[in-house]
């Protein structure tokens, strides 16, 4: 146990680590900022640290390598009543091909609902609406080299809409998960969000300005282009008891804990730290919190497992507390089949 904690400092010194000019100087210069938002419920429920803890279909945004632990087929979906009346959701698909490879389909969305225009002349609003509508497809491989080394990788299609001013394009993600062999602690790996810098374009863009000879009555706006949200994670997990646990064997009762150190190209480092308890694998009781994050703090989830047959269909729940920005749901519902 004593080594296991030892091993989990450098994280919590890492979270704790606050550089002010990054601060300054990082923040709001990406595009694509919902490409950050967590998707899994369990994930959520013990505060995101996901990387190393991810298995199966829903992990696939934190690392593409967890695929690598589907036993045949899977299917998840999830939605989420967000701050300021946002919402969104994912759709995804997993599947076995052979003894070592996998393949899996994630689909994320986001809906802002409607907001009103308001203008410099109509600051309380012209009476027009508009909204924001952002998607990121990704198609994911991943392989298990050997029984204790698993890699992955996503190739994402990216689109975000503000009322009638968009960008697309294409951008690539890449983890890894590894079974030490030390004390039953397991590496996971990622870098997601690697692609070109990207630029708005759109009809909201465009200037009305008089006739002549070289401008026909309109100009277009040249926003500047930015860069995604590049995202390096690092975890590890552990079970500290349960059926193959290293410290306290248990065959009725198991416990996780994960740690994540998190770095995005347009924040601070940050980190995680997740319980997760399970009993007989059916039923789940989760907690986290998020260390030096700007909005999330700590982190409540609970899951239930239940056998079908041969399928089995999986319900989690998280809570997320985000100080003055109020607090969110999550419900998921999973299928393995």
């Amino acid at each position: 146990m004593k080594r296991f904690l030892i091993f989990l400092i450098p994280f919590l010194v890492y979270g704790q680590y606050r550089d002010i000019p990054d601060v300054v100087t990082k923040v709001a210069t990406a595009a694509g900022g919902f490409l950050k938002l967590e998707t899994s419920a369990r994930a959520i429920g013990m505060g995101g640290s996901f990387v190393a803890s991810g298995r199966g279909v829903s992990g696939i945004p934190y690392n593409p390598s967890s695929i690598g632990y589907i036993e045949r087929n899977e299917a998840y979906f999830s939605q989420v009543n967000y701050l300021a009346g946002i919402k969104h959701g994912v759709l995804t698909y997993g599947t076995r091909l052979g003894a070592s490879n996998f393949f899996g389909l994630h689909l994320f969305y986001l809906d802002s609902g409607p907001m009103e225009v308001t203008t410099e002349l109509f600051p309380d609003g012209t009476g027009e609406d508009f909204k924001v509508l952002s998607l990121a497809a990704r198609a994911t491989f991943a392989r298990n080299l050997t029984d204790r080394l698993k890699v992955g990788g996503s190739i994402n299609y990216i689109r975000d809409k503000i009322a009638e001013t968009q960008m697309q394009t294409i951008s690539y993600d890449i983890g890894s998960s590894f079974q030490t062999g030390i004390y039953g602690t397991v590496l996971g790996m990622s870098i997601t969000n690697f692609g070109p810098e990207v630029r708005y374009t759109g009809e909201d863009l465009s200037v009305q300005v008089a006739d002549s000879i070289d401008v026909d009555g309109s100009l277009q706006r040249i926003t500047d282009k930015f860069p995604l949200p590049l995202t390096f994670r690092l975890g590890v997990e552990n079970m500290i008891m349960g059926p193959t646990s290293a410290f306290l064997k248990n065959e009725n009762h198991k416990l996780i804990i994960s740690a994540d150190g998190i770095k995005p190209s347009d924040y601070i480092v940050y980190s995680s730290i997740g319980l997760e308890y399970g009993w007989r694998e059916i039923a789940f009781v989760r907690a986290g919190t998020h260390l030096n994050h700007d909005t999330a703090g700590w982190s409540l989830g609970a899951g239930a497992n239940i056998r079908l047959g041969r399928m089995a269909l999986t319900v989690d729940y998280a809570f997320v507390d985000y100080d003055i920005l109020n607090h969110t749901n999550q419900v998921a519902i999973g299928l393995k089949f």
